[in-house]
């Protein structure tokens, strides 16, 4: 009988194509993936490192399964990812219930940790971060679209970011590589592809010695099949002319950005390390909405920077309020050790940084009430992703909004309708941040 293998992914999208290019190779020596992780033999869990609370997440569910292995239920406990990769020793001396941990260079020995484990042997090997493949088969996780790493570490070193240490420098895919996957995606029925790397318009700059996403981007609108190519993590300073230009005018580029801002007060942004002025950042999303007036913006923002003042942050909030961005994530800041900001003076204390983000989101929900307001009366093409037993109608998303991040549209139809099926759907109500409607028939 086949060895039982369970995946269990946290984190990014990124770390979720990791997890995808582990479980066909499992497939490849022959072990059977169980999607309920509980029932397996060995769980693998990928995990994230990127921010304290992420990192508790990761803990937590490692310590869920060990406890599952102590009561008999599984074999075997197996971290891989950013945390095994960070905190290597660390997970081996403090988590002496797992059985092997694996480092980011050492994916392609998971199967061989998957047989000593059964065979009630440990298994640690740390590897080298710079073998990690990320062009090779991979099994999808996803239903209506299929996420594309198009390169793997970065090289943008802000002071508050831990990633260039864990993932390392910057290394892109060849444009044909990408385009070669995103064809078969295409051939095997996914309509929408989503471009991630930690940085997707500094793409290419490291092979080809300048930034190359408008010539991938060109090369994945001539692939049949595809309806919808979004691009996530697009920094603001690298947002060309020729960018906007490509959006506005190609069909198959979703009108939909995802910018990364982290801050608006110039001191806070030098300290961090960003590239991007207020005034450069305040012009760039007044050239976004003239060239493109339909795009949907979504960014970030970190609050409780150290040494951030009062004044700072207010100035922040006015920000929000003005710029009116359609989506919008805010974190507390995280002092992760190792990085540059960790180091700076005037660390603000937990319940102060949480408050600010708070105040953030609160002020954003109120922005996004009003921008769904907004779409009310609206017909949008929507994507079914399928049925909610409990509000018993379809839910889905259209080009404005990403999947896991940003909100649904759930709605109900006379007929019968499949999951990645396009249908149009007319809004007639709003429910915090998701939209409520009907097909048209």
């Amino acid at each position: 009988m086949a060895i039982r293998v369970g995946m269990v992914s946290l984190g990014c999208p990124k770390n979720q194509v990791d997890a995808e290019h582990m479980i066909y190779n499992l497939r490849e020596e022959g072990f059977e993936i169980i999607t309920d992780a509980a029932l397996a033999d060995v769980v693998v869990i990928n995990t994230c490192g990127f921010i304290e609370s992420a990192k508790q997440e990761a803990i937590d569910t490692i310590l869920e399964f060990c406890t599952l292995k102590q009561e008999g239920r599984i074999k075997g406990v197996i971290v891989t990812g950013c945390l095994a990769e960070r905190y290597f020793k660390d997970i081996r001396s403090d988590l002496p219930e797992v059985d092997a941990v694996l480092g980011l260079g050492a994916d392609e020995f998971l199967g061989e940790a998957v047989r000593k484990v059964m065979g009630g042997e440990s298994f640690d090997l740390l590897g080298d971060k710079y073998s990690l493949l990320i062009d090779t088969r991979r099994v999808i996780s996803t239903e209506t679209y299929a996420y594309l790493k198009i390169a793997e570490g970065c090289d943008n070193c802000c002071t508050y970011c831990a990633i260039p240490s864990i993932r390392g420098k910057l290394r892109s895919r060849k444009i044909e590589s990408i385009v070669d996957e995103a064809k078969w995606l295409a051939k095997v029925g996914f309509k929408e592809i989503i471009l991630v790397a930690q940085d997707t318009t500094v793409y290419g700059l490291d092979i080809y010695g300048e930034p190359k996403i408008c010539e991938l981007l060109r090369e994945l609108c001539k692939i049949d099949g595809l309806k919808w190519i979004r691009t996530l993590y697009s920094y603001p300073e690298r947002i060309t002319d020729e960018f906007i230009e490509l959006i506005a005018g190609e069909e198959k580029l979703v009108k939909y950005l995802d910018i990364p801002i982290q801050h608006c007060n110039d001191r806070v942004l030098k300290r961090m390390n960003r590239k991007s002025t207020k005034q450069e950042l305040v012009a760039l999303v007044k050239k976004l909405r003239e060239k493109i007036p339909d795009i949907t913006l979504r960014t970030t923002l970190i609050a409780g920077f150290p040494d951030e003042t009062e004044e700072e942050f207010n100035e922040l909030c006015d920000f929000v309020n003005e710029m009116k961005v359609d989506r919008l994530g805010c974190f507390a800041y995280s002092a992760e050790e190792g990085t540059p900001a960790a180091r700076l003076p005037n660390q603000i204390d937990e319940e102060e940084k949480q408050r600010r983000a708070d105040i953030i989101m609160e002020t954003q929900m109120l922005i996004s009430d009003r921008l769904n307001q907004k779409r009310l009366g609206t017909d949008v093409e929507v994507v079914v992703e399928g049925w909610d037993r409990y509000a018993e109608c379809y839910f889905g998303r259209s080009a404005a909004e990403a999947p896991e991040i940003d909100g649904k549209i759930f709605f109900t139809s006379a007929s019968p309708r499949s999951v990645g099926e396009f249908v149009n759907v007319h809004i007639d109500e709003t429910m915090d941040y998701d939209l409520l409607g009907s097909v048209t028939e």
